[in-house]
């Protein structure tokens, strides 16, 4: 069956074949074509029982976050083996094949996605295995339950092997829906699980993007013009020709490719092209970015969010405060850098990468090359992370735009250089909020106006209104109620690509709402935390608030030149509370400790709930104190680890991860821990010095 087959799905008929047992939890009803005997899948399927095993096709990209092992571990719970009983494999890019379930993978939306799907699918399965046995014996199905790789009879105790029931389950009507295992009976989730796929990254076996290699293979990089909106000049093709090794040069508009036998090969000969470059009439500067953004501060703006009288708060108020934050572009500087592996032909193309939209890489592929989308197969390999930069597909088109112009298969290779000049940007911001306060120090109004690049308008195009909705998210709904409360949105575009980086609006919103709740407490005199606690009756805030007081020893002394700051979000279904400590010395900034309590739902597996609280934390202390992509004449001035630092081995805290129990259906835990890291820790510092910063990266020299 090809990948461009669509065919339709039923509930009742979803189980077809002699020896293959596939499942589906989709609708609207219709029928499924029954696949050869011999068939290791059915098309539009997540599951796959055979008499060896258990195959689940995860619709999802793993790039760290450990989803390949949590996503297994809801198949293994509904089936009854061990998540690491279930084999798990990246499917092409195919949008038609899991809808309405989409392939994207960002937004901490794979759990919630598929929390319910992929359980209902292997329940389906272990019901028509149990519904076969009971055909078999004469029994009643409600007394069977299906048990590492057997359907077994309580009380007598007889058993059958899945691999003797799958001709009869595949044959028969398929169940419409049974019923989930409860909670009291669970066996996996919730347990703490190690990851399945550790021992094949451990030993080198995980196959990422830049891994990929094909026979007849050539390698390229890429230099694209360092200047935004630059064009490629004069290049010495014979010298670069000359260099042993160097196959090929390919000039574009603004991007010169040097394709070699290996990567190394292809660096020395760029090195010996020495590529000149035509520069824009106007180069961006950072003075001239931040002028535009103070100038559209001064626009009305789009509304966001109305609610209630603002000018009635004004009139009512007691006093008022009002505050302006500085937020900077941020690189997503993941460890893998960009590559992609192609290969065109006259029959169509093949694409080897990393992508956290794989489908859409497939489609704008095809469009790039002029091909229909059934002409191009994405084979999606896991990632050395994303943070939102592979939700773009440029470097897709990158590589095609070189693979139609060689014979032969050729991976394209960024330099971290290359990838740091050339990123989809986070966009910078600034943020104006004013709040009128009652005599007792509590706003009764609030007004936030946001000012940044707009993702959406990028993408939308002229369906785009005027209020980018991810830039607002966070800002609309917060967790404390403030009377009066309005938002506003000005979009304020620059040469400066932008994109989404991880923690998307609701880190942007968190580091302004979290920073400035705590001047308002402060202004009131007033200990954060009870103010915080005074203005949410919300259950699970106030849960993980006082959870995190308690469990950080908020309020004890601490030694000179240390304080504590406390933030809270709640987003993707997630409640997150962290406590950070600042050690303050020399005006450099430190963290000793990092208290982080959370209410995720149901947490499917706390061991990666944990994990992604220490990897979110360390990656948004690292933007809250390092983290700044300047522009200086048109081009980004950092280049490498070197000067856009990430917090070292010896500079990570102390992270404690404490987590509430919930029944509440699971949230995302991708993006919380680094929303709230930056504004606990500004919050933090100014316990510590008197000094609030209000500006990002954190720097006490220019308070």
């Amino acid at each position: 069956m090809s990948a461009g087959d669509d065919l339709s799905l039923s509930r009742r008929n979803v189980l077809s074949g002699s020896a293959v047992l596939g499942l589906s939890f989709f609708v609207p009803l219709g029928r499924l074509a029954a696949a050869p005997s011999s068939a290791a899948s059915l098309a539009n399927t997540f599951l796959t029982v055979t008499a060896t095993g258990v195959e689940l096709a995860l619709p999802k990209t793993e790039m760290g976050q450990s989803i390949l092992t949590t996503l297994a571990m809801l198949v293994a719970e509904e089936l009854g083996v061990a998540p690491d009983q279930v084999k798990v494999v990246i499917p092409k890019g195919d949008a038609k094949r899991f809808a309405p379930i989409s392939q994207g993978t960002g937004g901490s939306s794979s759990v919630r996605q598929m929390y319910k799907p992929l359980r209902q699918a292997a329940a389906n399965a272990r019901a028509a295995l149990i519904n076969a046995a009971a055909a078999q014996w004469g029994a009643t199905p409600d007394r069977l339950d299906l048990i590492n790789g057997m359907v077994v009879e309580g009380g007598s105790g007889r058993r059958l092997p899945v691999r003797a029931l799958l001709a009869a389950a595949s044959a028969a009507p398929a169940p419409v829906d049974p019923p989930l295992r409860k909670a009291r009976d669970f066996k996996v989730i919730g347990k703490p699980t190690k990851r399945i796929d550790s021992w094949e990254k451990v030993t080198g076996a995980t196959v990422f993007g830049i891994d990929v290699r094909l026979p007849g293979m050539k390698v390229a990089t890429l230099i694209q013009c360092p200047m935004f909106g630059g064009t490629l000049g004069e290049v010495d093709e014979s010298a670069a020709l000359a260099t042993p090794g160097v196959v090929q040069i390919v000039r574009g508009r603004d991007v010169l490719f040097v394709v070699a036998d290996n990567y190394f090969t292809a660096l020395q000969g760029y090195i010996a092209a020495n590529p000149r470059w035509e520069a824009p009439s106007t180069p961006a500067t950072q003075s001239q970015i931040l002028a535009e953004l103070r100038q559209a501060l001064t626009k009305p703006g789009f509304e966001a969010k109305k609610q209630g009288d603002l000018a009635a708060a004004r009139r009512a108020m007691a006093s008022e405060h009002r505050a302006t934050y500085h937020q900077p572009f941020l690189a997503h500087a993941a460890m893998e850098p960009g590559s992609c592996t192609v290969h065109v032909t006259a029959a169509g193309c093949e694409i080897w990468s990393g992508s956290q939209v794989p489908s859409q890489a497939r489609e704008d592929a095809a469009k790039a090359l002029g091909l229909p989308a059934e002409k191009v197969t994405f084979h999606n390999c896991q990632m050395g992370g994303g943070f939102g930069r592979r939700l773009e597909t440029d470097m897709v088109v990158r590589a095609v735009e070189l693979g139609r112009q060689v014979s032969y298969p050729v991976k394209l290779v960024w330099s971290r250089e290359e990838d740091m000049a050339h990123d989809m940007y986070r966009p910078a911001y600034l943020d104006e909020i004013w709040a009128a306060l009652d005599a007792s120090g509590k706003p009764v109004g609030w007004e936030h106006r946001i000012v940044g690049s707009s993702i959406l308008a990028r993408l939308l195009g002229n369906a785009f209104k005027g209020v980018d909705g991810d830039a607002t998210e966070g800002a609309v709904q917060i967790p404390y109620g403030v009377g009066a409360h309005r938002v506003t949105f000005q979009q304020a575009e620059s040469a400066v690509p932008t994109s989404w980086w991880r923690g998307v609006g609701g880190l942007r919103s968190a580091f302004v709402v979290e920073s400035f709740i705590d001047e308002l407490a402060h202004k009131a005199g007033q200990d954060p935390l009870a103010y915080r606690l005074s203005l949410t009756s919300n259950p699970r805030i106030r849960a993980v608030l006082e959870r995190a007081g308690q469990e950080s020893g908020w309020g004890a002394k601490l030694p000179e030149g240390h304080g504590r700051g406390i933030a809270v979000l709640e987003l993707w279904g997630t409640v997150m509370a962290v406590v950070v400590e600042a050690r303050v010395v020399n005006d450099e900034i430190t963290v000793p400790k990092v208290t982080g309590v959370v209410d995720c739902g149901l947490a499917i597996n706390p061991l990666s709930v944990a994990a992604q609280v220490e990897g979110g934390v360390i990656f948004g202390l690292s933007a809250a104190l390092f983290g700044e992509v300047t522009i200086n004449d048109g081009r980004v001035e950092q280049s490498n680890f070197h000067d856009y630092r990430v917090l070292r081995l010896n500079e990570a805290p102390t992270i404690s991860t404490h987590i509430i129990s919930s029944v509440e259906d699971p949230g995302g835990m991708g993006e919380p821990p680094c929303a709230v890291a930056a504004p606990a820790l500004a919050n933090a510092v100014f316990a510590a010095t008197g000094k609030r910063l209000r500006s990002l990266p954190l720097s006490l020299q220019e308070a």
